[in-house]
């Protein structure tokens, strides 16, 4: 990995911090209830695995992923497909949860209420969508990119 890029991952895992912290306070209480925890470099997050509420899938927080099954890297439908807004090839739940991590990354503190004023988990979160178009392309992490 270039040094630039590592310096680049490192101040913004400096500057996503708080939500780090609030993901890793939350995956703790998780280890109670049956979750685990490890680290993926590839998402540059610790994964907790089993984390035991939520509809299921997966929520992040900074470099958490709080994943309530057993596999990262399964298949899931994207938002679109989900709303029945259009008929999508299912993506791979570690990559759309990676591009949310790269969000964070950017957005920092600033991650949380962006994404709650672009309407929360659904469709219509931009959020939501890029890290869709990230999970199917490897492209296109970032919210306002077309």
């Amino acid at each position: 990995m270039p040094t630039l890029r590592r310096f680049a991952i490192a101040l913004g895992a400096l500057w996503t911090l708080p939500n780090t912290l609030l993901g890793l306070s939350l995956g703790t209480v998780g280890l109670a209830f049956g979750a685990h925890a490890h680290w993926r470099g590839r998402e540059l997050a610790v994964v907790f695995h089993r984390w035991p509420w939520g509809p299921g899938g997966a929520i992040t927080f900074g470099n958490v992923i709080l994943h309530t099954g057993d596999d990262l890297d399964s298949p899931c439908v994207t938002y679109a497909h989900r709303a029945g807004h259009a008929e999508e090839a299912p993506i791979v739940l570690a990559d759309h949860e990676r591009a949310h991590v790269y969000q964070y990354l950017a957005l920092g503190p600033l991650f949380l209420p962006l994404y709650l004023l672009s309407g929360g988990i659904s469709v219509r979160n931009r959020f939501e969508r890029a890290a869709d178009r990230y999970a199917s392309t490897g492209r296109g992490w970032w919210p306002w990119s077309s």
